[in-house]
């Protein structure tokens, strides 16, 4: 993969709609052979919490959101998180699914100077 993307979202469960988006850019842009990273901050970080992918509700018309978050995954995405963010919600390492890790403010900069970025 020579193209870099990395996809930045604040959106967490609260708003399923809009959680599903990044996703699905992400999916898509690995089903083109583009290296993807998704950056999840404020809100978004509950996402990557172990079981909560389960929980956000299936709409008419729109992918499952396990579904998409799997297929990510599996297609080689990786998840980074915002530590503070992570911090202020009470969300530990242990807490993570597979594939997803927190990183911090420098991490996200350097992953910005290196790749197209999209914000969510």
């Amino acid at each position: 993969m020579d193209d870099k993307l990395l996809i930045i979202s604040t959106i967490g469960p609260e708003n399923t709609e809009k959680c599903l988006l990044p996703f699905i850019a992400g999916n898509a842009a690995l089903s083109m052979d583009i290296e993807t990273t998704m950056f999840l901050m404020a809100g978004g970080v509950e996402l990557a919490k172990d079981g909560v992918a389960k929980t956000i509700p299936q709409y008419e018309g729109l992918p499952n959101f396990a579904t998409l978050l799997d297929s990510f995954l599996e297609l080689g995405g990786e998840i980074k998180l915002c530590g503070p963010c992570c911090i202020h919600r009470g969300i530990g390492d242990t807490d993570l699914i597979r594939g997803s890790s927190i990183g911090g403010a420098s991490r996200l900069v350097d992953l910005a100077m290196t790749r197209k970025v999209i914000t969510f």
